[in-house]
């Protein structure tokens, strides 16, 4: 149902060259969206991977390379996609950076980075693409917050900063799109895995002998009840159903994907 109702339709996904971008990319595209990747990585890798997407799912794919520091580069890739696909009817901010330090020693470039990647750019795609929607009446943006939206944590303060005003910018944002089938939406995932996190893991059953189930229920003990990592794919699932018929009454909610982690 969802490949018939999505068929033809183009989801821009930034940060989508690896984790949770890249499932929600696999997973429109098997849904039948043409797909705008956007990110870093090595050149070949990435072609492979909008190469894997067009053959294997009979789509069309394109990738942006904007550095998203900058709005005149977030305009410039909105116009590519609009071109290549005459509109942008799902977008997904996802894109993020990172740093973790205490407040006092967090380097002001840092700072700045955090809020023109994690937050900026998430205004100035909308702000761009929201037309188009409007004028065919239908679109879905989704928010990649976090369950850091909902919680402190220390030597964060970048991170902690914008993702909760990613949920402000959603509900404003919401408010906005009433009387239309538009819908602006935010997710909020736990701990999902990354090349960091795995890092991590493997020192910790190296060094103690644990097995991985163990490294990986003493990595995220205090954090997720689950005792288990949030998967990418189903971070995915999510976003999709967001874009389903059934989904039209979900405006300006934070959905939190954390294994209780935010009931705790």
């Amino acid at each position: 149902m969802m490949g018939s109702v999505l068929q033809g339709k183009c989801a821009l996904i930034t940060g989508s060259t690896q984790g949770i971008g890249w499932a929600g990319a696999r997973r429109f595209a098997a849904a039948g969206c043409n797909i705008a990747l956007h990110g870093f990585g090595v050149p070949a890798a990435t072609e492979a991977a909008r190469a894997a997407l067009e053959e294997e799912h009979q789509v069309r794919a394109i990738y942006c390379g904007a550095d998203l520091n900058h709005p005149e580069q977030i305009e410039a890739m909105i116009r590519q996609t609009e071109h290549a696909f005459g509109a942008i009817d799902i977008l997904v901010n996802n894109a993020v950076v990172r740093h973790s330090a205490p407040v006092e020693q967090f380097p002001p470039k840092k700072w700045d980075e955090a809020i023109a990647v994690n937050l900026s750019a998430a205004f100035h795609t909308i702000r761009l693409a929201l037309p188009g929607m409007r004028s065919r009446n239908w679109g879905r943006i989704i928010n990649v917050s976090s369950i850091y939206a909902s919680r402190g944590a220390a030597d964060r303060v970048g991170y902690v900063t914008t993702k909760t005003a990613l949920l402000g910018l959603t509900r404003a944002v919401a408010l906005e799109v009433l009387g239309q089938e538009i819908t602006c939406n935010a997710i909020c995932p736990g701990t999902v895995p990354t090349p960091a996190h795995e890092s991590t893991m493997q020192t910790m059953m190296t060094s103690e002998g644990l097995s991985r189930a163990e490294a990986e229920q003493r990595f995220l003990a205090g954090k997720q009840p689950s005792g288990r990592f949030i998967r990418g794919e189903d971070v995915a699932a999510l976003m999709l159903f967001l874009c389903a018929p059934e989904s039209r009454d979900i405006n300006g909610a934070a959905l939190p994907i954390d294994g209780a982690w935010s009931v705790r």
